[in-house]
């Protein structure tokens, strides 16, 4: 165990191999999980220091703001890395639909036994 990573006040995010930590993104009013995205370490400063979320694309190979595009942006609310910190959890304020396609969340699926099953709402 690392304890100065997993119990020190120090951010000091550990990266995959591809220099990637996973972001998920919830609503800090309904606490709905809204996406999962992944960071690098410049898309973390980004997010940081301008208070919106920003993201490292890996298939397009660069920086991504969510809402760039869409006008769909996510104010940060709260960030917080996990305890070993290689995950960061983002409380958000959504602008807009979260998912590219439309859908308040990406997780408008649920997955039963006979497949997945379109979701509109979420219960909570």
């Amino acid at each position: 165990m690392d304890q100065d990573r997993e119990q020190g006040s120090a951010l000091d995010p550990r990266y995959d191999a591809a220099g990637l930590v996973t972001a998920v993104v919830t609503d800090h009013r309904s606490g709905e999980v809204l996406m999962l995205a992944h960071m690098n370490a410049e898309a973390l400063a980004a997010t940081l220091e301008s208070g919106e979320a920003t993201f490292f694309s890996r298939s397009r190979g660069r920086l991504w703001k969510k809402g760039e595009s869409s006008g769909n942006v996510m104010r940060v609310v709260e960030a917080r890395i996990d305890c070993d910190q290689d995950a960061i959890w983002l409380r958000c304020e959504p602008a807009g639909p979260a998912c590219h396609t439309g859908e308040r969340s990406c997780f408008y699926r649920r997955i039963d036994r006979e497949g997945p099953t379109l979701v509109r709402t979420i219960e909570v």
